[in-house]
């Protein structure tokens, strides 16, 4: 009889316990959100569980019996910030869970459009910004080379035999792009031909490129365009990276970062940069060198000084050596200069100098300064150019916010001393040696005002005083409609005014193939620009996104200086342009992500620049030389997590453009053809 009673004692204890431990359970759900509310089809897990799901059209989501214990809840959506959070499970009933996830776009940090650091959404001026990691999917030794995978933005190679080049924004040639370093212009005049291929890729935390005009914040030589290079933070770097590579063609690049901590407030990054290449070819068997060969060493540091309220103090300093030279395969150093063995012979020494700091005043006012000197020994053939050229820069900037308004105001200074041995710093009269001393003095006010959370307006101008040419006046205007964080339209407006320095911007007038001819003093050229820019984002269920970003733009120019290589064969002739000359035309890119498998960027650009003016009584209408119509670009990368690889597939694509040629007897074509270049990658990650 106990037995008997034992055993329905036993079953009912086993079915209280069975009870007790179902009940150890409880429910988690919330709703997944983004700037412009619910995310369906977005990812949310326990980490370090099976456990998964995906929200439905309403952005809801939903775990079911979840045993009691402390969770990291994880959520992401193609184009947000992945967002975890921690949650204690220790009753049964139902939790709760809710879910912002922060937009990558809108945390994109920018400078370039308003002198400070705001939100790439929030600008009204667009601009691109370009991380390291795009530039490494098609390694090169330095920015100049980088720039060919940007779209719209075109490095040329002005001289087949020495290679200096300059970079082109939507088809405007080189001097009429402002190149910066941390807002600074570094690069300018003399070294704008050669400066550019001595920055090392170990020193850049991000690339900013402005189409269109910037004159009124950054001067008014800012036409076409700026490529502002921003330097790392050493806050921002690890305490050593090395990267280096080597070609086929025996070209060898060596990027050395090192991080230094010399105390808790004072920090800097050292960056060495070394190219070598030293391996003539001639695969054509035109007896000239293929590819200039160069020897450059860069050394570049950077410090940083903490100071109290999180005020700025930094100071940069950059030294670049380069000897370069390309001719007859044949011809080493003893014959530099003279007329028996052609080449091309560079020797630069250069020194920069950047620095901020932040004036400790309740008011914002930032100093900023920057000063180089570039010092340039070489010959073409037998023809020497020996020049040199020092820049000192100075601006203060006051940022003040009112209510919706926000203001910028500041004035600055440029000093630029230049001489050579050419006629262009000689007395006409007695030829005797005259330095060109120029100084640029000039204010500037910007005012954005924020009318309400979907328009912004944008309004400035800026006066300068060139000692040489008088007073430049440059306003500008913007205008941002962003109905929502997917869709962004822009509209920008402005002037430009630059003077011309012949012979330290055309490389062709010093190789002595043809005569140069200056009609009369050059006058400064004007020009005016609108642009139209428009953003959007789409999002197909939460493995696929896609970025589109398209632009068009009319740029009108006056008192423009063109080289003229059709009138005479053996000349090349400067003068004013008699007439009008235009660049317009519309670009599109699109980014996407597929499933963070696949990633890439696709561009094209569409460009109509042409010169009307009125020769012997008639209307001429024509399209400079060296410009093409079409132009494209793409970068694709495949991952296999697995086996921690990377495939990326790069390119470029250009259309036909017209080319100078000595005249009808000239054998070769006068229209290059369409010509790409194409690279792969495979990158292997060790753990």
């Amino acid at each position: 009889m106990f037995r008997m009673r034992k055993q329905p004692l036993l079953v009912f204890f086993f079915i209280l316990v069975a009870s007790f431990g179902s009940a150890q359970t409880a429910s988690v759900m919330g709703v997944i959100t983004g700037d412009d509310g619910s995310l369906p089809n977005a990812t949310v897990e326990l980490v370090g569980t099976s456990m998964s799901t995906v929200s439905n059209e309403s952005g809801q989501y939903q775990f079911s019996d979840v045993p009691y214990g402390r969770y990291t809840i994880r959520s992401s959506f193609t184009g947000y910030k992945v967002s975890t959070q921690s949650i204690l499970i220790s009753e049964t009933k139902p939790y709760t869970v809710n879910f912002e996830l922060p937009s990558m776009m809108l945390d994109e940090i920018v400078v370039s459009g308003s002198l400070k650091e705001m939100k790439k959404l929030d600008s009204p001026v667009p601009i691109e910004v370009y991380q390291p990691t795009y530039f490494k999917r098609n390694p090169t030794p330095n920015i100049y080379e980088a720039l060919q995978n940007v779209n719209g933005v075109r490095p040329q190679l002005n001289c087949n035999v020495c290679n200096t080049g300059d970079i082109h924004i939507n088809g405007l040639e080189g001097p009429y792009t402002m190149i910066l370093i941390d807002g600074m212009p570094i690069v300018g005049g003399l070294s704008s031909v050669y400066g550019l291929s001595g920055i090392p890729n170990s020193m850049i935390e991000r690339i900013e490129v402005v189409k269109g005009p910037a004159s009124t914040l950054y001067g008014s030589e800012a036409v076409g365009g700026l490529i502002n290079v921003i330097t790392k933070k050493t806050a921002n770097v690890p305490l050593l990276s090395i990267d280096a590579f080597a070609t086929s063609w025996q070209e060898y690049n060596v990027d050395v970062a090192l991080k230094t901590r010399w105390s808790k407030r004072i920090t800097s990054l050292t960056g060495i940069n070394y190219f070598n290449y030293k391996n003539p070819k001639d695969v054509n068997g035109d007896n000239f060198t293929d590819v200039t060969l160069q020897d450059r060493v860069s050394v570049f540091q950077k410090w940083n000084l903490s100071r109290k309220e999180n005020r700025v103090m930094s100071l940069a300093v950059r030294y670049l050596y380069e000897d370069r030279w390309g001719g007859e395969m044949h011809w080493t150093p003893e014959y530099r200069g003279g007329d028996s063995v052609y080449a091309e012979s560079i020797y630069t020494n250069r020194w920069e100098v950047v620095g901020v700091y932040q004036i400790p005043t309740k008011e914002k006012l930032l100093l900023s300064y920057s000063a180089n000197a570039h010092d340039q020994n070489s010959v073409y053939g037998n023809t020497k150019y020996n020049a040199k050229q020092n820049i000192g820069f100075a601006q203060l900037v006051w940022d003040k916010k009112i209510g919706r308004h926000d203001f910028i105001a500041g004035s600055a200074l440029r000093y630029t001393y230049y001489d050579d041995n050419t006629a262009a710093t000689s007395d006409p009269v007695s030829g005797a040696n005259l330095a060109r001393e120029t100084w640029l003095p000039g204010v500037f006010v910007q005012d954005e005002l924020g009318v309400n959370e979907f328009i912004k307006v944008l309004g400035g101008i800026r006066f300068d005083y060139n000692s040489n040419h008088g007073s430049i006046f440059t306003p500008r205007a913007a205008l941002k409609w962003s109905p929502n964080t997917k869709n962004v339209f822009r509209l920008n407006a402005g002037t430009g005014y630059r003077v011309v320095n012949l012979f330290t911007e055309e490389h062709a007038a010093l190789t002595g193939s043809r005569e140069v001819v200056i009609e009369e003093e050059l006058r400064p050229e004007t020009s005016y620009n609108i642009n139209l820019n428009y953003i959007r984002r789409f999002y197909w269920k939460e493995s696929f996104s896609f970025g589109l970003d398209a632009s068009s733009w009319y740029t009108y120019f006056t008192n423009q200086i063109l080289p003229d290589y059709d009138t005479d064969p053996d000349k090349i002739i400067y003068d004013n342009l008699d007439g009008y000359s235009v660049s317009r035309g519309a670009a599109i890119n699109g980014d996407f992500d597929i499933g963070n498998r696949v990633t890439g960027n696709i561009g094209a650009t569409y460009m109509d620049v042409f010169v009307v003016e009125e020769q012997n009584g008639a209307i001429r209408r024509y399209k400079p030389v060296l410009t093409e119509s079409w132009s494209g670009i793409w970068s694709l990368t495949y991952k296999f997590p697995k086996l921690r690889v990377n495939l990326d597939y790069t390119g470029n694509l250009y259309g036909p453009m017209r080319l100078p040629t000595l005249g009808h007897l000239d054998p070769r074509a006068n229209k290059s053809p369409w010509w790409s270049i194409q690279n792969i990658q495979i990158t292997h990650r060790t753990k």
